[in-house]
């Protein structure tokens, strides 16, 4: 692996942090982040070469060169960078979506909108298969919005089985983990799993940690599985079937507009682990049949904003590519 000093380090963890920003909005991706700041090549080669290999080298040659080996500076400073802005933007969001629901999903619509473009506008070649595979997607997709969830974010399985799905962003660019998440309706369980873990380190209390700990931690235990077990897979796709993959992915989000469509109508809510009555299952609506102000101006605005801030990156790629 590259010789790297402290300052370059620095510098991958300030683009984790821009990763972690991604992940945590819906419709933004941090595989795409990485691909447009030049390290995702590295991020999967190494993320590939993790096994369980390394304790062989461990024992054999030590600490240090195991460590340079299997570049594992790289994925600290990365992830660390990720986890600080993971933890620091999960209270903003969400306060904003508590607080502005319909213009943050607005935000989000206009993001996911742009990504359908940036990725759809990489398929090479059009013919049968490949619009079949779009339109295969379009309606899995679009029926997951619509059905029962899986399971309640309240559940630990649930929680396993969302971590291994959503991690799923890290590879490709273009789809988002916290995307994947609203899909499976685990993103505001994640976003307070988060936010009971922030408050538990600002407080110093492990009564106040343990719990979001525990999810957490069997979260990214999912992730990990996840992540060994269809990255190769993944990335072989990438390479030899390229465009029904970017084509199924299209069609995934084309299909998912539904679910993050800003006005709904709440059909049942369940019970949260707090005792709160939350929404659980909805329907998207109209503007003039929602009940309230349904500010579709200002929708329509932040709508543009999400488009303009995926046309800003993949302006800032192209002129990488460039350069």
């Amino acid at each position: 692996m590259k010789s790297r000093r402290f300052f370059d380090y620095a510098i991958i963890s300030l683009k984790g942090i821009a990763m972690g920003a991604a992940d945590v909005v819906p419709g933004v991706s941090g595989g795409t982040i990485a691909f447009i700041s030049g390290i995702y090549e590295e991020l999967i080669e190494t993320i590939h070469q993790l096994d369980l290999g390394f304790f062989k080298v461990l024992k054999k040659q030590g600490f240090k060169t195991a460590w340079k080996q299997y570049n594992l500076s790289f994925l600290v400073a990365l992830f660390g960078g990720v986890l600080v802005s993971i933890l620091s933007l999960a209270k903003l969001i969400t306060f904003l979506l508590a607080t502005y629901p319909l213009l943050v999903w607005g935000f989000f619509f206009g993001l996911v909108v742009a990504s359908i473009l940036y990725v759809g506008k990489q398929i090479t070649q059009w013919n049968f298969k490949t619009v079949l595979a779009l339109l295969i997607a379009v309606a899995i997709s679009y029926f997951i919005t619509i059905a029962e969830p899986i399971g309640t974010p309240d559940k630990i399985w649930f929680l396993f089985l969302a971590g291994s799905i959503a991690i799923i962003a890290m590879i490709l660019p273009g789809v988002s983990g916290a995307f994947i998440l609203l899909l499976l309706g685990a993103y505001s369980a994640i976003m307070n799993v988060l936010n009971g873990l922030r408050e538990g380190v600002k407080q110093l209390s492990w009564e106040l940690i343990s719990e979001p700990l525990l999810r957490l931690s069997v979260f990214a235990l999912g992730a990990i599985v996840g992540l060994k077990l269809f990255s190769k897979v993944l990335n072989w796709l990438f390479q030899h079937k390229k465009n029904s993959t970017l084509a199924v992915l299209t069609g995934f989000m084309i299909g998912a507009l539904n679910k993050i469509w800003p006005w709904k109508e709440v059909l049942s809510f369940r019970t949260n682990s707090h005792g709160e009555e939350v929404p659980f299952l909805e329907k998207s609506i109209l503007p003039s049949h929602f009940e309230g102000d349904p500010k579709v101006l200002w929708v329509m605005i932040l709508a543009v904003v999400g488009f303009l801030t995926i046309f800003l990156l993949e302006r800032l790629a192209v002129q990488k590519k460039k350069s």
